[in-house]
């Protein structure tokens, strides 16, 4: 008789830690509403790309990360950084995934943002730390507007690449073109050429207003 409650204890106890554990691996889960994704990452490439499981290349729109590999050779300010936080957050990690309206790059990347279960997005993350710059690209629009607002607090911290509006340089003037919503330094030949232009009086006005450095003088403005 002693046996058998024994057993029945056993039994019960192995049954409530079953229990406990399916309940532990349902809420670790998340669903994705429509039309969102459910994605995993395989591993970080630089600050604002990363490989999926199913082998795409996926770039987050709306930002613009410091490059790795630039023109000069060698990474630029910030880049590491914002790499090793783009892995830190991704890597093996599963995500809703958010297509942008334009679905791929020139490169043929897939476009979109990964946001974790809570509602937050990495580029979120990797602009309020100043490791990323808000970006204006066609298709993109949606993801744009909502990381202004980011881009505006994270620039009171003065932090990662915000850090370098407290040097001169980031006083003068810049020209920016209202089409392509990139600054240009006054005297560059493609500043001459907009033909719808506006001016900032300095690079934070610029950044407040979702303009960002152009690839091709990008280097002139943080460094």
């Amino acid at each position: 008789m002693v046996g058998l409650r024994v057993i029945s204890f056993i039994f019960l106890f192995l049954l409530s830690f079953l229990v406990l554990a399916y309940q532990r691996e349902v809420q670790s889960e998340f669903l994705c509403p429509y039309p969102y994704i459910k994605v995993k990452v395989k591993r970080a490439l630089d600050g604002d790309t990363v490989l999926l499981e199913n082998g795409e290349k996926l770039r987050y729109p709306g930002i613009n990360a410091p490059e790795l590999h630039s023109s000069s050779g060698s990474p630029e300010p910030y880049a590491e950084e914002a790499f090793n936080r783009n892995r830190e957050l991704t890597e093996s990690k599963e995500f809703c995934l958010e297509k942008a309206l334009k679905e791929r790059d020139r490169y043929g990347r897939l476009l979109g943002e990964l946001y974790f279960s809570n509602g937050t997005s990495v580029s979120e993350i990797l602009v309020s730390e100043g490791l990323a710059l808000v970006c204006y690209f066609e298709g993109s629009g949606q993801f744009f507007e909502r990381l202004l607002p980011v881009q505006r607090k994270a620039l009171e911290k003065r932090i990662g690449l915000f850090s370098f509006l407290e040097r001169p340089s980031s006083q003068n003037l810049f020209i920016g073109n209202k089409k392509s919503r990139r600054i240009h330094h006054p005297y560059s030949e493609k500043a001459k050429r907009i033909k719808e232009k506006t001016i900032f009086k300095n690079l934070e006005e610029a950044l407040k207003e979702g303009y960002c450095p152009s690839r091709e003088e990008k280097d002139l403005f943080f460094k």
